[in-house]
């Protein structure tokens, strides 16, 4: 099936082309196809950007929203559309765990897409309930060695962004944290300050308030440099943990096949729309990290992420469903 649908990508990649060739791009409103549901985070950072996207290119994008298989409805709607630039979509971290945790895909997660920019990275904090006697990541390391099998971490389900962090800290430190998955992300975090879970690996959006409020504790994060909005945790790889970067990232994507010089277009709207002072200040109080990738960035990023993941997956034992 992955070669009819490259053939035909093919073909309509050819047709784009001649097309572009004849009348100005975007001659028309540009759908953007959201494989979540309306009011998460892809949803509240787009609609954020639209209007100076709007602005920068001379038309509107309208949203289309196709949630449902882990984001694989909405990316084989993207993968499949013709790639002249009038059908884009948004993909967030599942887009590169997928490949890991899918058995069957109906797309190349690499090959299928184009990158048209990195939108945001929201930073991942590791948190514990305060009764867990550790403040910074070696005790948790040295405690978690001495009680393997005993330290419990919760996740918003199998697969997600938060369980392949866990699951990558269990391969690195070589401790044996267990996995407690929910039907989501706020029942999760629930059962920890209940104390019935001892630690996690979430958004820091969702954790700042319950942070603040002496409910839980945070002691590292997870990007490759430390967040906007928390300057004074310490990542994992300044806690000793030397490659371990788990990011969030939030994509614009169009088919495989989009012409150059459509693709610099959008990619170009986007990044004009993440440089505004005011997008980028409301962006960072959200506790997303901006970023506005090149196409090349964007399709490196891809490429290198599944690797990980898959790597990650391998690792833990982690069979694909």
């Amino acid at each position: 099936m992955k070669k009819r649908l490259h053939a035909a990508t093919a073909i309509a990649a050819l047709l784009a082309a001649v097309a572009a060739q004849g009348q100005p791009y975007p001659g028309k409103p540009i759908r953007v196809i959201n494989p979540a549901s309306p009011g998460g985070n892809s949803d509240i950072f787009f609609r954020l950007l639209q209007p100076k996207m709007s602005e920068a290119i001379g038309q509107q994008f309208v949203m289309d929203y196709r949630p449902g298989a882990g984001a694989t409805i909405g990316g084989e709607l993207i993968a499949r559309s013709a790639p002249d630039g009038y059908t884009t979509g948004l993909v967030a971290a599942s887009f590169v765990i997928n490949p890991s945790t899918f058995k069957k895909l109906p797309y190349d997660t690499v090959q299928d897409f184009t990158g048209l920019g990195i939108i945001v990275d929201v930073p991942s904090g590791l948190v514990v309930h305060p009764s867990l006697p550790v403040h910074n990541m070696k005790q948790l390391i040295a405690l978690a060695r001495t009680r393997p099998g005993e330290i419990f971490y919760s996740t918003s389900g199998p697969g997600t962004i938060g369980h392949m962090a866990g699951e990558m800290l269990n391969s690195m430190a070589k401790v044996k944290l267990v996995h407690v998955p929910y039907k989501g992300a706020g029942p999760a975090v629930i059962d920890l300050i209940a104390g019935q879970v001892q630690l996690q690996f979430a958004s820091m959006p969702l954790l700042f308030g319950h942070v603040r409020a002496g409910k839980l504790r945070m002691i590292g994060q997870t990007g490759a440099s430390r967040a906007n909005s928390a300057k004074d945790v310490p990542t994992m790889v300044e806690s000793g943990l030397p490659g371990f970067v788990v990011q969030s990232l939030f994509g614009f994507v169009g088919p495989a096949g989009v012409p150059r010089p459509i693709a610099e277009k959008l990619n170009g709207a986007l990044v004009a729309a993440i440089n505004d002072p005011k997008n980028k200040k409301t962006l960072i109080d959200r506790g997303a990290e901006p970023i506005g990738s090149t196409l090349e960035e964007h399709a490196s990023s891809i490429k290198s992420e599944v690797a990980k993941w898959r790597k990650v997956a391998k690792d833990a034992g982690i069979e694909p469903q």
